[in-house]
């Protein structure tokens, strides 16, 4: 069998109609066999030179069948008012071997012609796919027409057309051909009508898509499905009074389905209107009050907007309607636990666990609470029992901080060393918990070759926060001064390493001014943190400026009844004379901090 390589196939195509004044039923042959033999010659080895076949002159003509009941009468002609572009089987040939090239521009051109100049359903149709498939949308438009011409009720041309029409801009033929492609089936409107919606859609013109659907509503303006329809396709072109208008008839129905109202919500947020996406909702619900999809979106939106309150209100009646909602669940856990309602959180993240789904999120939180009552076996149960999920980093950590703190230095430290981490974000942390553990049983130069090693030619904030403060405890103020000036060089706006820096240098050096300066470049960028309002009431007390001291004292004070607040005021109060109101200061903070060590240390310094 002769391999047709498809560059000489397409050539000797072109050459043999050239030189053929009629067709007969042996080049039909021809044609139908190369493209077939195309379609398998792929993977065939570098063509050859073929010779130029030599057909002998006939002087009759056959019908050629391009479908069922549908002949191409070719006429005789002389061989002198020849016209190859003319001849349909000549662009159909061309076609074919130019779209199993790739050449898709030419298949099209080649394609368009022979659909026009035939004008058969089977020609018409595969026209039109290529062009759609080719992207090339003006000759889609021809085709999709005599397709329809020809099947004037094949509902698939109908969408074709009207598509075609709607990427030529052209809203009112689109919406014709959409309402015979509506009207076809009575009974099948309305998944018609979805079908149709989910065209307009995928549409890039979407304005032309929403003036088309505007026009199918005209003849609907009782049907739900069409305004939902619209509703969603103008959300999508982002008209945002059409929308609204759209919801609003949505809600007013109770047509609505979430998500069509959570794409309502997040449009609105986009344009930065949070304020009419709670309006919306809170108007929806009031129409709907058992709609708990609805109210659960108003939820989501109370916690994203951090009105966490209201929106454990909601969650909490969502979840009285669907009990067995993990998601719901474990929000309003999640919502209890940030109100510091212990117990209520217990219950949820505890009905969590005989739900699906979030097993190990609840055992998280378990272990989160159980910590927190100073439950430490409990908690090592519960964090063991963590499987996977985006937790079970942080509760092997704990697992070890737990060790720790129960004096099992060396396990915990075993168990760091046994957790694989999965980047270099979680060895950081791993070498972060190493330190801090050896840190807090006063293996102190263990913990800073941990965090030496650690910081070899990186940079990581938080290792270099961290040695600096263990440099602070072993009196290596250089190497904490140099790791802090190391971060506010990388990072001028780092608010904890200024403060840090600032404090150490008015508690621990004369160098009062430059500790001014860092403290107050500091308070510019958080005004209101407690730990920075009590380290500027410190260096303003070393400054000599008292009363400006008391007055950030006291606003720290009222921030948080902390013991370290509680000595400096004490002191600033002892040292302009105030003594009783020192001893009140410090008593008070001593009934709930017996055994602060800063507290009983300026007692047994100023007032022994």
């Amino acid at each position: 069998m002769i391999a047709f390589h498809k560059y000489f196939a397409i050539q000797d195509a072109a050459v043999i109609y050239r030189r053929r004044p009629v067709l007969n039923w042996r080049l039909i042959c021809f044609a139908f066999v190369a493209v077939q033999v195309l379609n398998g010659c792929a993977s065939t080895p570098a063509p050859r030179q073929l010779p130029t076949a030599k057909i002998a002159p006939v002087e009759v003509y056959d019908p050629v069948i391009l479908n069922e009941g549908n002949l191409l009468h070719v006429p005789r002609r002389a061989r002198s008012e020849f016209d190859v572009d003319s001849y349909p089987l000549y662009h159909l040939i061309v076609a074919e071997f130019a779209g199993q090239r790739g050449q898709m521009d030419l298949a099209v051109e080649h394609y368009l012609e022979t659909a026009k100049q035939v004008r058969a359903l089977d020609i018409a149709k595969r026209a039109t796919r290529i062009a759609v498939f080719a992207r090339k949308n003006k000759a889609a438009l021809e085709t999709a027409k005599i397709w329809v011409e020809q099947a004037p009720n094949d509902t698939e041309a109908r969408q074709i057309l009207a598509a075609m029409y709607i990427r030529d801009g052209n809203a009112d033929a689109a919406s014709i051909h959409l309402e015979h492609v509506l009207n076809a089936d009575s009974e099948r409107e309305n998944r018609q009508l979805r079908t149709i919606a989910n065209l307009l859609s995928r549409e890039q013109d979407k304005q032309t898509a929403l003036s088309v659907m505007e026009q199918l509503m005209l003849s609907r303006p009782n049907d739900t499905d069409a305004l939902v329809a619209y509703a969603l396709l103008a959300i999508r072109a982002e008209e945002l009074d059409e929308a609204g208008e759209a919801m609003e008839r949505v809600s007013s129905t109770g047509a609505g389905d979430t998500n069509i109202a959570m794409a309502y919500v997040a449009l609105l947020q986009k344009h930065e209107k949070s304020r009419t996406a709670f309006e919306w909702l809170e108007r929806a619900i009031e129409k709907n009050p058992s709609d708990t999809a609805l109210r659960l979106i108003y939820a989501r939106l109370l916690a994203d907007s951090n009105r966490y309150e209201e929106a454990r209100i909601q969650f909490a009646m969502v979840a009285v309607k669907t009990p067995d909602n993990s998601d719901v669940v474990y929000a309003l856990g999640l919502l209890n636990l940030q109100a510091n309602r212990i117990d209520a959180a217990h219950e949820n993240f505890t009905q969590l666990l005989k739900l699906d789904g979030r097993t190990d999120d609840a055992n998280f939180y378990l272990a989160q609470i159980a910590e927190s009552r100073e439950q430490s076996t409990d908690a090592l149960e519960l964090y063991r029992a963590i499987a996977r999920g985006q937790n079970y980093f942080q509760a092997q950590i704990r697992i070890a901080l737990i060790l720790s703190s129960l004096d099992d230095v060396t396990d915990a430290q075993a168990h760091l060393h046994s957790i694989v981490p999965k980047d270099e974000e979680q060895r950081l942390h791993l070498l972060r918990a190493e330190g801090e553990i050896l840190t807090e049983h006063d293996q102190l130069d263990e913990a800073l070759a941990v965090y030496d090693r650690a910081l070899i030619d990186i940079y990581d904030m938080e290792l270099l926060y961290a040695r600096a403060m263990l440099a602070e405890k072993m009196g290596r103020l250089e190497i904490l001064e140099a790791d802090l000036q190391t971060i506010i060089k990388r990072e001028p706006d780092n608010a904890q390493a200024l403060n840090a820096l600032g404090y150490t240098l008015a508690d621990r050096t004369d160098r009062y001014e430059e500790a001014y300066g860092f403290i107050k470049r500091a308070l510019a960028i958080n005004p209101d943190d407690f730990y920075i309002l009590d380290s500027m009431g410190w260096a303003l007390y070393r400054l000599g400026r008292f009363a400006e001291a008391i007055e950030f004292l006291n606003r720290a004070r009222k921030i948080k009844d902390d013991p370290e607040v509680a000595a400096h005021l004490g002191e600033v109060l002892w040292v302009m004379g105030d003594k009783a109101a020192a001893r009140d200061i410090w008593d008070s903070a001593l009934k709930h901090k017996p055994d602060d060590q800063r507290l009983l240390d300026v007692i047994e310094r100023l007032a022994p």
